[in-house]
């Protein structure tokens, strides 16, 4: 049985058995990175380019933007090229990239959309002290501090999945380099050092996850009591995108990692990858742009400047 140090390469997913079909994903890969990229770079270029959007909300908008570019050019490329020129193959060195890089910006993410909840229930339970509390150095190291520990996180998670033996084969179940399907390469016995760096992420996960119901019952409570229709519409309409956007993470991303084996299939494991890899990355844009209208101002600002360059 192949080792860890004799495996120079792994096999991911093919997308399809036939060319027709690998051609037909190529392009409907390629047309939804195109969309993400077109969709993430609006949103960036309009936040940057607007001075009034030069607030605490948007700037984690804009590194959530950059979370969502990075996360989605890490695994749809290889897939795409491996769709185009009809194989299956990526190298020991290229796997371990994809899947630190992977990690880290799921990591950051996941961190940066607790830092944009906390920011919500400042602005809305808080308002007084929102100056004070979200002023640019702040912001600035909570933006770090997200980065910072997808960072910490995507180094334990491939230092303790790479180090294990892997027994059963170069064969990964999934279209890019995932960390469930590589632990179902190594010897059975070797997993403790990677079950206890994910009971340690579950833990710092879930304590997240606490942190945005708790910050997310604040928030409601504190719209419904707002005399005001038309505040309770504002506050509702920068919370609501960020509710949808979190929801669908979460649960695609938990339904990955936590599932049973047993339900397991290589059908279900992909499609499960597609909604919290690549899904999010293509519609975070669309739910934060449809009920903001500052977003759809600069956004319009933007299109409009660049149908006049051309």
């Amino acid at each position: 049985m192949p080792n860890s140090s004799s495996i120079s390469e792994f096999l991911l997913l093919p997308l399809a058995d036939t060319r027709q079909l690998q051609l037909l994903h190529f392009w409907l890969l390629l047309g939804i990175y195109l969309a993400a990229l077109l969709g993430n770079g609006l949103i960036i270029t309009a936040v940057a380019c607007d001075r009034r959007l030069h607030t605490p909300m948007y700037f984690f908008l804009l590194n959530l933007a950059l979370l969502d570019l990075g996360c989605i050019s890490t695994t749809l490329p290889k897939a795409m090229a491996n769709a185009l020129w009809d194989t299956r193959a990526i190298s020991y060195a290229g796997c371990a990239a994809q899947l630190f890089f992977f990690v880290f910006l799921i990591s950051a993410e996941y961190f940066l959309l607790t830092i944009m909840s906390y920011d919500r229930y400042v602005a809305i339970c808080k308002p007084l002290h929102y100056g004070t509390l979200m002023d640019s150095r702040a912001c600035a190291t909570m933006a770090a501090a997200a980065w910072g520990a997808g960072l910490l996180s995507s180094l334990l998670h491939t230092a303790s999945t790479l180090s294990l033996p892997l027994c059963q084969g170069n064969v990964i179940n999934q279209f890019f380099c995932e960390i469930p399907q590589i632990l179902k390469l190594s010897c059975s016995e070797s997993n403790l050092r990677e079950v206890v760096v994910i009971i340690f992420t579950i833990s710092l996960v879930f304590g997240c996850f606490v942190f945005m119901v708790v910050s997310y019952v604040q928030i409601f409570l504190a719209v419904l009591r707002m005399p005001s229709e038309q505040g309770r519409h504002k506050a509702f309409s920068t919370c609501l995108p960020h509710l949808a956007v979190v929801s669908l993470f979460l649960i695609t991303a938990f339904f990955a990692y936590l599932k049973p084996p047993s339900i397991s299939s290589p059908l279900l494991d992909l499609t499960v990858a597609l909604l919290y890899a690549v899904v999010p990355p293509t519609l975070n844009p669309i739910i934060y742009s449809m009920r903001n209208r500052e977003i759809k101002h600069a956004l319009r600002k933007v299109l409009q400047y660049a149908s006049f360059q051309l």
